[in-house]
């Protein structure tokens, strides 16, 4: 099962930008680069949590 995250409206909708949401997921912000262009292979569900709070 695949789930589907939308990184940009995610972000449009909080009025956060990318730099933001790096520093609250614990990420540098060229893993939220390589997870907002589709390129990740996947994500570990520690990591995803913490966006679905924001």
């Amino acid at each position: 099962m695949q789930t589907i995250v939308n990184i940009d409206v995610m972000l449009a909708k909080s009025k956060k930008q990318s730099k933001e949401l790096a520093e609250i997921l614990g990420l540098p912000p060229a893993n939220l680069s390589i997870l907002k262009t589709g390129k990740a292979e996947g994500i570990r569900f520690d990591t995803l949590w913490p966006s679905a709070r924001h």
